[in-house]
């Protein structure tokens, strides 16, 4: 199996953010904790788990059949809401370091477009990193056509964009205070960003403009297969798709979304809806929702000749 979800934490991160972090820590009663800026996130353990431990990580793939990983940026270390410098800095050193030990995707300062490209060309021809990951949220929605240099990048590049979100408020200042109660911002928060980012793809005819690009977006792209239906409706009838209309059900079925939802039935009318070529294995490993023994991945299907092709690990 080929697992293209799997968040890591690299040792040498802490600090190198300078106030913002990261910082791992515990209080009192033990309970782990990661902070980044003001943003606290309690309860999930980094240190001496396959977040952080590589044979950790390895056995527990050995576990649950999982024979090639990708690895990618923990969301929380975007870094996308802070000063471009800042961030550029620590997704040069995070690449660098993810270069030196794994197949991995690069993180990038997704805030200064420009920059992201410089810094994804050189995490692939330089760093062999296979692919491209960025937040949800970094000052621009994906239709914008200020991003279309950083997607002509990816093509030219021939990588694929991850999209993953970030919990609300890590690097910036929280957009809905309602999400950080019972963690609604790793639920329902992710969940809507996904879809709006699948809505602005969809929209904005960012593949009409990049025919070349691939986009995979995380946890089944959200709702947006829930609600193409009523999107394709909007895309065809409302005014401002008049005159130029938009065919969401087809425009699904050009992106790429893993299969980390945690239902077998979803994602079985995920297949039916964008197509059972579009899909590939996501298990978020390690995380809060992710597999600890085979019987947690019952009803997931073996994607792997699609993530071979998606990653190009056949070229």
């Amino acid at each position: 199996m080929i697992d293209v979800h799997a968040h890591v934490v690299l040792e040498g991160a802490f600090g190198c953010a300078g106030d913002y972090g990261p910082e791992l820590g515990a209080d009192a009663n033990g309970t782990p904790w990661f902070r980044v800026g003001d943003y606290v996130l309690r309860g999930v353990r980094y240190r001496e788990s396959p977040f952080m431990d590589v044979d950790r990580r390895l056995a527990l793939n050995d576990r649950l059949g999982i024979e090639l990983q990708m690895l990618s940026p923990n969301p929380l270390t975007y870094f996308h809401g802070v000063d471009a410098a800042v961030a550029a800095d620590f997704c040069r050193w995070h690449n660098e370091a993810m270069a030196d030990r794994f197949v991995g995707a690069a993180q990038l300062p997704m805030q200064d477009v420009d920059l992201a490209a410089v810094e994804l060309e050189r995490a692939v021809r330089e760093l062999g990193l296979v692919a491209a990951y960025v937040g949800t949220d970094f000052g621009r929605t994906f239709d914008d056509p200020g991003l279309d240099p950083f997607w002509s990048a990816a093509v030219e590049l021939d990588v694929p964009v991850f999209v993953h979100p970030a919990p609300s408020g890590t690097d910036a200042p929280p957009r809905d205070d309602r999400l950080r109660r019972y963690d609604l911002d790793l639920t329902l928060g992710f969940c809507y960003e996904e879809t709006l980012a699948v809505a602005c793809l969809c929209y904005g005819g960012v593949l009409d403009r990049h025919p070349g690009l691939d986009v995979c977006v995380s946890h089944g792209g959200g709702a947006s297969a829930m609600l193409a239906h009523r999107l394709q409706r909007a895309g065809t009838t409302r005014p401002w798709a008049r005159g130029r209309p938009v065919d969401v059900l087809g425009t699904l079925r050009r992106l790429w979304f893993d299969s980390h939802v945690r239902d077998g039935e979803v994602l079985a009318f995920l297949e039916r809806r964008v197509g059972r070529d579009r899909l590939v294995v996501g298990t978020n490993l390690a995380g809060w929702d992710g597999p600890d023994d085979p019987g947690d991945l019952p009803s997931v299907p073996r994607y792997d000749a699609n993530a071979r092709r998606l990653l190009r690990l056949d070229r």
